[in-house]
Order: structure tokens, then sequence, then C-alpha cells
């Protein structure tokens, strides 16, 4: 079978094979062409053979068909998250279960996969092996979701133990990069643990010369919820934290939100040289909104991408490809909007 080829024609073929062959998941990680976590405007870029159509798609796998050209955007990232069912979280706005039908959300990502720019995806490891068994991951970059233990409204949702991938996990698939969310409420002894753990997985992660994405957060409980604060002061301490992590940040990415106000970013994203990409989070219909406000802090100097998975995925209209679209439009050079 040639790595073009995927091992499962369609999602609905998914079952089977998982069941008759659970090698194929293994077999398809070391056939799959890997890239480069960053494209740079010299490297030489693949055929660019532009994707068509809006929507969810009918059930094929057309992440395989469309690779985006390397110089799109070179030097950044557009990454598509899909991790948010292992930890629970399954709404979308008022859809409750939004994202608990596995098959529609694979139809999803494949056509998010397919559109040109698009770099690659985040999720836990059963989306992923979906993913690889369509063929959707060939020259993308994948990035395991690594700590799915706090799971969405629990009591020891701050005790965010690593349940996904571990860095040889990410290693023996031949994966690019893993994730760890990092979530500190002072008041919560849980976040401690996390703390340590998010340490440690960072000094494994960089013996294995593996980039992991850290998404750090203050947070507090309000009527028993866990709230993230979005406020300059909340988000720019919480980037120190994360950026001292570790016996080194050689290897380390992060991974932040948009401040409440918009024009704190710049003052935010001064706390730490290292690389970063700006998170989706909850947008609500505010599509627009959230475009405007990524576009501005995609002119940071340490800014070097996005990942968002929501609300590309499952956009008020229902138009996927139009949705990515406008968000890969937003890395390219010079690109005011």
């Amino acid at each position: 079978m040639s790595p073009a080829t995927p091992a499962a024609p369609s999602v609905h073929d998914l079952v089977r094979l998982r069941a008759e062959h659970p090698e194929a998941v293994a077999e398809a990680a070391a056939r799959r062409k890997r890239r480069p976590l960053l494209r740079t405007a010299d490297a030489s870029a693949p055929d660019l053979n532009t994707g068509t159509g809006t929507g969810t798609g009918s059930g094929t796998a057309p992440g395989r068909r469309t690779t985006g050209s390397a110089t799109d955007h070179p030097g950044r990232l557009m990454i598509i998250a899909a991790d948010h069912p292992a930890r629970g979280a399954l709404a979308v706005g008022d859809r409750a279960l939004a994202m608990a039908n596995r098959f529609e959300l694979l139809q999803r990502l494949c056509l998010a996969l397919s559109r040109p720019g698009v770099d690659g995806v985040l999720a836990s490891a059963d989306v992923l092996e979906d993913l690889l068994l369509l063929g959707a991951l060939e020259d993308k970059v994948v990035m395991g979701s690594m700590n799915r233990g706090g799971l969405a409204g629990a009591a020891f949702e701050l005790d965010d133990r690593f349940t996904g991938h571990r860095p040889e996990d990410l290693v023996r698939h031949g994966f690019d990069a893993g994730k760890l969310l990092l979530r500190i409420d002072h008041e919560d002894p849980g976040s401690l643990d996390t703390l340590h753990a998010a340490a440690r997985t960072i000094d494994a992660m960089a013996a294995l010369r593996l980039p992991v994405f850290v998404e750090p957060f203050l947070c507090r409980r309000v009527d028993g919820r866990l709230r993230n604060e979005l406020d300059a002061t909340a988000v720019a301490t919480s980037i120190a934290i994360a950026s001292g992590l570790g016996g080194t940040s050689a290897y380390t990415w992060l991974k932040v939100p948009v401040t409440e106000e918009p024009e704190d970013m710049a003052r935010v994203m001064e706390t730490s040289t290292l690389p970063a990409v700006l998170l989706g989070g909850e947008v609500g219909d505010d599509l627009d909104g959230a475009y405007k406000k990524w576009r501005e802090a995609l002119r940071l100097p340490t800014v070097r991408g996005l990942v968002v998975g929501r609300s590309l995925l499952y956009p008020v209209d229902g138009d996927v490809a139009g949705a990515v679209d406008t968000a890969v439009s937003l890395l390219q050079p010079g690109r005011d909007g």
C-alpha cells in the first residue's frame, strides 16, 4: 500500500478496520509523510491542489487530496484543534453534544485539513489515529494532546493528570509535537500536582527534542465552575510561570489566549521570548470579532500562528471551508484585512 492510499477509504470503514486489524494504526503511522514543524520561505513547496466546496462533506476523507503551499505563511502555523472530547467537553454554543458525533467531527476535520495553508491538527490519540487511517495526516504537523485527566466540570478538574499521549507515544508514532494544559488556581492544591507533572513532561519532551506547546491560565471557581482569567495581569503571570517550567525551555512553545482587552496583548506578550500561538477559545456567534482580535495579535513578534478548533469546525453558518480559509488568510505576510 503506497503512502497516498488511506487504510480506510471513508469514515465508515474505520470501525471494521479497527476491529479486524488494530495493527493498521502503527502501519499508517510508519508510512506517514512527515514535514518540519515550521516551513520557511525558501522551503520547496509541494503541489497545490485547491479544494472546493463548503460544509462538512459526505463521509469520505477529503483531507488527503489537498496540500497547502509551503510559502503561504512561512515560519507560521495554522493548526486545527480537536482535543476537546477527551476532556468530556462536547458542547459548541447551545449544542450540548455537537462534538459527540465522531463521524461528523472526522468529516469536518478532514475538510479543514484539506484547505490550503492548514499545517496540521491537535487531538487526542483516538482522533489522531482515525485521521491516520483516513490518510488525512500526510505532510501535516501532528500534535498530540497529553493531559486530559482534568475532566470538564469535575471536582478534580485542576488535578490534571497526564492521561493522554506520553512523550514516548509521540516518538513511537512519529508525531511532531505535544500539547499540555496548565491551569493554576491559587486556592486549589491540585494545581501544584499539575504544575509539577507539566515541568517533568517539558523535561522529557526536550530530552527527545520534541516541541511541547504549553497552554497556561490563571483561573478560579465561580459558583463552583472553573473560570479562566483573561485580564492582562493574569495572562502575563501565567506566561511567566509557564516559561520558567522545566530544566530547559529550548523546545517550549506557548499557546495563549487573546486578553479581554485586545490592546493589552502587546504588553502581555513581552513577558516571554518563547514562540507562541494563539488559541481560539469560545467565540460564540461573533467569529468576525475573533478574526479581528487574532489579526491584531498575529502582528506581535513572538506570535507565530493560530491553534483554533470549535469556532472553525462548527461555525454558525456551517461553512467550515470558508471559516478555515479566512483564518488562514490572517497569517499571510503583510495581510492587514
